[in-house]
């Protein structure tokens, strides 16, 4: 449960940050839609990401991880254009890039604040 509570977390927060900093992205919702958004993009990485972890293997062990940032960037664009094309929009890969990069940060440092506390 606390797993899922910082995927959101660093879901919403990833996708403000990103509206914020990253120029190409655009958000035209309200505050209501960025959460909605961020709780779909932290179910999807909490539910969808580990089974395609497991099916790409071969190619995350041949590209030495690097992989793993396209089911990232695919995950990302994914709620943004299918989920939400009205509300978020992204417009090229180096933004979708960056904005995969902050949310990938987020998860990163949520992740290491749940390891120790869990300890």
């Amino acid at each position: 449960m606390v797993k899922l509570l910082f995927h959101v977390v660093s879901g919403i927060l990833g996708l403000f940050l990103a509206t914020r900093f990253v120029p190409g992205v655009v958000f035209t919702g309200t505050t209501k839609s960025l959460i909605i958004a961020g709780t779909v993009l932290g179910l999807v990485n909490l539910i969808i990401k580990p089974p395609l972890k497991i099916i790409s293997l071969p190619l995350r062990i041949i590209t030495l991880g690097l992989f793993g940032l396209i089911i990232n960037m695919l995950l990302v664009w994914l709620v943004a254009d299918v989920f939400f094309p009205r509300d978020i929009e992204i417009q090229g890969l180096l933004p979708l890039f960056w904005t995969t990069l902050i949310i990938w940060v987020l998860n990163f440092f949520f992740g290491l604040n749940s390891k120790k506390k869990s300890n």
